[in-house]
């Protein structure tokens, strides 16, 4: 750092996860903690999710927010979002979290929401993405970080990298391959959105652009 310079102030950055976490455990190994971003809370919906157990190891404070203990999705995000704003979020992290977000949720942290999901979208949105693409016979599906809109996996694309479908192996082992990639691109996207590299284009809130300069 440059003498007289200002240190720059974390990045704060929320996970919200479902189930065991190893897109969680990605972020934590890989990017937590270093240049100047830190995971400063994990939510879930479920109060056994693996997820926060990983939390808890990291250090990192956790919450949860059962559907079933609010009146609704709306009362359950609105809890969650003041949880959120109390920590100051910059950005918030879909880790395999598995509930429709209201509306008012996400324009309440708008472009300020990340998803990875396990297809090469706009193709094959949704559940079982990886069961789709092979149902349909493709030779190439992938992994994208988007961002989060109200449409269901329908938000402007941040990063895709693919992956070749091959017949001859079990789909066991597209998955495993899947997830490898989901580990690498989630923990990327992070970086570049924490280190000012990502912007979206006026004319067309669809486009993100990346500063190469800047990442």
């Amino acid at each position: 750092m440059a003498p007289g310079s200002t240190p720059r102030a974390p990045f704060r950055v929320t996970v919200l996860a479902s189930g065991n976490g190893t897109n969680l455990q990605a972020i934590l190994d890989r990017v937590h903690g270093a240049n100047g971003i830190d995971v400063v809370g994990v939510a879930s919906d479920k109060a056994g999710a693996v997820a926060l157990e990983r939390a808890a190891a990291a250090g990192v404070p956790t919450a949860v927010f059962p559907r079933d203990e609010h009146a609704g999705r709306e009362a359950r995000d609105l809890a969650m979002a003041d949880w959120l704003d109390d920590l100051g979020v910059d950005l918030i992290v879909l880790a395999g979290y598995m509930q429709l977000l209201s509306g008012a949720f996400i324009s309440r942290f708008a472009r300020r929401i990340i998803n990875v999901h396990p297809a090469l979208l706009p193709s094959f949105p949704g559940l079982d993405a990886i069961g789709q693409a092979v149902a349909h016979g493709v030779r190439l599906t992938g992994v994208t970080v988007h961002f989060v809109d109200e449409g269901v996996d329908t938000g402007a694309i941040l990063l895709q990298q693919p992956v070749e479908l091959k017949y001859t192996r079990p789909v066991q082992e597209l998955e495993a391959e899947i997830h490898r990639v989901e580990h690498e691109l989630l923990p990327r996207a992070i970086e570049l959105i924490a280190a000012g590299a990502v912007s979206f284009d006026d004319d067309n809130p669809r486009l993100v652009r990346i500063d190469s300069d800047v990442s």
